[in-house]
């Protein structure tokens, strides 16, 4: 007894701050005329793996081999380093309950995680998760990926920002934009071959984002990913798509969401067929 008010317990806490995070954060601003209009590419799935179903994925990379996540969800929040295989959490390290961890990054040898509203980011080592540095921000943290020389981050709205890796100031920015309208609840990102690939919160899209421009330079559709309700969740469903990580070496693209049982390796497929990522 003690045991199903324990997980009682838990699921009614997380279902409340689910209800909390969702209230918080707006819808996006896709039109379905906009969608209609979009140069989609689809994909088709090469592997699934399994993926711990409480992880509240906020945050994915790829590197040497193996995973690194970022969770959210107050009281929950962590960073990960997980075994692509299997699942397998090798290394955790909590967050402070005050905080609700957003997207990570690797830099050099660090790990660089944001927060959603506290503006405050931190910096640990790659290896041994021990926290080396923190640093603000001046809005809410989403995502955020690098290129060679700039952090790159999402705050929710259609605004990226780019910030100095070594003293994280803002030394830039860039609005995104599909057919001179807004494209608003960017979320984690990913910078694959000069390219930005963004979650569009709440939906099933990725945008592939110029950094130059902002322009959006086509669509990934991934509906029906996750096809069925697994019943593995401990809450009794899944959230979002969100998650995109990229494997350099072997030009692999996954993908998961919030509390998904499955991470998915895919290609991308246009009316040409299979596409090499940033094609």
């Amino acid at each position: 007894m003690r045991k199903i008010l324990i997980a009682l317990a838990v699921a009614i806490s997380l279902a409340i701050g689910m209800f909390w995070f969702y209230g918080q954060k707006a819808k996006t601003s896709i039109s379905p005329e906009q969608q209609s209009q979009m140069p989609v590419y689809t994909y088709r799935v090469v592997n699934s793996y399994p993926h711990d179903p409480e992880a509240f994925t906020q945050g994915l990379v790829y590197d040497d081999g193996v995973l690194y996540e970022g969770t959210g969800l107050r009281g929950r929040s962590s960073l990960r380093r997980v075994e692509l295989e299997t699942g397998k959490i090798v290394q955790i390290h909590p967050l402070n309950r005050r905080y609700f961890g957003e997207g990570i990054t690797l830099w050099h040898n660090q790990i660089i995680q944001l927060t959603w509203t506290s503006q405050t980011g931190f910096v640990y080592q790659l290896k041994t998760f021990e926290k080396v540095g923190e640093f603000n921000y001046r809005t809410e943290g989403w995502g955020i990926t690098h290129d060679t020389k700039r952090l790159i981050m999402s705050d929710g709205t259609d605004t990226l920002y780019f910030l100095d890796p070594e003293t994280f100031e803002e030394i830039g920015s860039i609005q995104v934009q599909y057919q001179d309208k807004p494209v608003t609840n960017l979320n984690e990102l990913e910078y694959i071959k000069g390219e930005i690939f963004a979650n569009v919160w709440q939906t099933d899209l990725i945008a592939r984002i110029s950094p130059q421009t902002g322009r959006v330079l086509s669509w990934i559709d991934l509906t029906g990913l996750l096809e069925t309700k697994s019943g593995l969740s401990p809450y009794g469903s899944e959230d979002v798509l969100n998650g995109i990580a990229y494997d350099q070496l072997g030009d692999r693209l996954f993908v998961t969401g919030k509390l998904w049982p499955k991470l998915f390796e895919i290609k991308l497929v246009g009316n040409e067929g299979e596409l090499g990522i940033g094609n």
